[in-house]
């Protein structure tokens, strides 16, 4: 029988000398183990998000056995568990329906199994978030694996960002000012290599706010996905999770902390990230019992310069970011003035450790403080009557004349009525117009969908317009452009006041004011919502999606489900 420590929690299941850790030693010894293998050594899951339905993570099958060295390295015990992607190119309505799942997921894999610690191994927009809530609920030694940026694309001398020229060059499609040939060469140029898109999207703003926050090893969240260090990371990051749990010490909740999510928050500004990120660092949060709100996010973008020149608010890509010094570059610019830096990390140092003697190689990317991007974060937190909860809005890559703004609104009761119409040369639409997209939140879509980006009317892209004002309760993706006002709540399909606008109604937006108005008295709006209840959407009478309408939150509270919000402890399972 094995001599195992009873500090470790696989000991639990392999020590005792029980019938049921008999056959847990038996089955080991099935797997082609012996007590060598496991008696007192940890346990440590690798959580694998890689699949074929994702090529973001197609290089997970190599970083896995890099993780796997690291684990064996260090004396502990690996084993690959597969768990959902996440990932969002191929999922419909949208992986943020399922991140909640992969969430559950994460936590019920690693509760339920003799595992001592964790290597999270993610990337791909919604993963990043979800292994990150489901750890922190799990409470076991946690260490992030991101999966990198992909390289660089090419077309016809351009460098083109995954995403934004995507939408880019769609718009110019739609104005017949795109042949088909090149819009084919393109669709072969813009995605090269395995790694999530190399603008600073939603993947590359998640992946560099939990090394942030002290969940990766540091710079890991800057090395593309192909480049060697990548693999030499993934390894250290085995090592030092076994060290972790043998030291018990870095566990998820002393990692992420009230100041912990600030530093995060303040990344998120100077880096130029996206509005994704709000929703889910409000989630995180509330697994960490962090109270987190949109008015925080306001307050640090409000004191926290734009210093990283990257897209879609800038001009570079997250290679070029790289070697500019990374992550580690962008913090040391930033400084105790933004940072609180005396923060522990997973690899036992501080944040202030963990920056030292980095340097920016490329000021041109990465600004000094004196010369920013653009005075404040980019991204703002709205109220008023369209958004008695909040909305928030990328004023970074917006039309800066469009951010005070009023015109009336053309409306779309869903996403099928605008894909039905948006063409259409009758539409009353012009310039001035405010595009309104209803039953696009967590309860209307369902999931919340990127679909806050609003095509422009074809027959205003013909007339030479790529900008307008766009309301909706949806999100949009982290790689989009444009002045969109997103994630408004509460929603149209909880009665929110979107669902009370109609064709004509002047709608206000005053970024500098935080404001986004409906210039119609509360009466009327109140009336009409009375007379006319919103739709609650697509129903369903089962499975994961039944569970997602009954318990998901709002936008302003992270669209977690209600149950799994707070540290009350969940008990260990029996073993008998």
């Amino acid at each position: 029988m094995p001599d195992q420590p009873p500090s470790l929690r696989s000991a639990r299941w392999y020590a005792p000398d029980t019938l049921r850790a008999f056959g847990h030693r038996s089955r080991a010894r099935q797997a082609g183990l012996g007590a060598p293998d496991y008696a007192g050594k940890p346990v440590i899951g690798i959580l694998n998000t890689w699949t074929d339905l994702n090529s973001c993570h197609l290089h997970f099958k190599v970083t896995v056995e890099a993780i796997k060295r690291g684990v064996l390295q260090a004396g502990g015990v690996p084993m690959e568990i597969p768990v959902m992607s996440a990932g969002e190119t191929l999922t419909k309505p949208t992986s943020m329906l399922y991140r909640n799942f992969l969430a559950m997921e994460a936590e019920e894999m690693i509760r339920a199994n003799p595992i001592d610690g964790a290597v999270l191994l993610g990337g791909c927009d919604k993963s990043t978030p979800a292994l990150l809530m489901g750890a922190i609920s799990a409470g076991v030694p946690s260490v992030y694996v991101p999966s990198g940026p992909m390289m660089k694309g090419h077309w016809r001398g351009e460098t083109l960002g995954s995403g934004s020229d995507v939408w880019k060059y769609w718009d110019e499609r739609r104005a017949g000012r795109l042949a088909e040939q090149a819009w084919e060469e393109i669709e072969g140029g813009i995605a090269r290599s395995p790694g999530h898109c190399m603008t600073m999207g939603t993947a590359a703003t998640m992946t560099a706010l939990a090394e942030t926050m002290g969940f990766c090893i540091p710079g890991a969240s800057s090395v593309p996905a192909m480049d060697s260090n990548h693999a030499r990371l993934a390894a250290e990051a085995g090592r030092q999770v076994v060290a972790n749990v043998l030291s018990s010490e870095a566990m998820p909740t002393q990692i992420a902390t009230r100041a912990a999510f600030e530093n995060a928050v303040a990344v998120l500004m100077a880096a130029g990230g996206s509005t994704n990120a709000i929703v889910h660092l409000i989630a995180m949060a509330g697994r960490a019992g962090v109270d987190l709100g949109l008015a925080d996010f306001d307050a640090i973008s409000r004191r926290t310069p734009l210093l990283a020149d990257l897209r879609p608010a800038g001009r570079f890509l997250m290679e070029d970011f790289y070697f500019a010094g990374g992550l580690r570059a962008l913090l040391s610019q930033m400084g105790d003035d933004l940072l609180q830096l005396d923060l522990p990390t997973v690899n036992g140092r501080t944040l202030r450790e963990n920056i030292a003697g980095a340097e920016v190689h490329l000021p041109e990317v990465i600004r000094p403080r004196a010369e920013p991007v653009a005075p404040d974060g980019g991204l703002a937190v709205l109220g008023g009557n369209l958004a008695p909860r909040g909305a928030v809005i990328k004023h970074s890559a917006a039309s800066p004349e469009l951010l005070r703004h009023t015109g009336p609104a053309v409306v779309f009761e869903s996403y099928p009525d605008l894909a039905a119409r948006i063409d259409d040369p009758d539409l009353p639409a012009t310039p001035d117009s405010v595009l309104v997209l209803k039953g696009g939140g967590p309860l209307g879509a369902p999931g919340m969908p990127e679909w806050g980006m609003l095509p422009i009317p074809k027959k205003l892209l013909e007339a030479g317009v790529r900008d307008m004002v766009r309301v909706s309760d949806a999100r949009m993706s982290g790689t989009s452009y444009g002045t969109c006002v997103l994630h408004v709540a509460p929603e149209s399909a909880a009665g929110g006041s979107l669902a009370a606008v109609r064709d004509g109604d002047p709608i206000t937006l005053d970024v500098a004011a935080r404001r986004i108005e409906l210039g119609v008295p509360e009466g009327e709006i109140a009336r009409r919502l009375a007379e006319s209840p919103p739709a609650p959407g697509r129903r369903y009478a089962r499975g994961y999606t039944r569970l997602y309408l009954d318990h998901v939150t709002q936008a302003d509270r992270g669209c977690d489900f209600d149950f799994l919000e707070g540290t009350a402890p969940t008990p260990e399972p029996a073993i008998f």
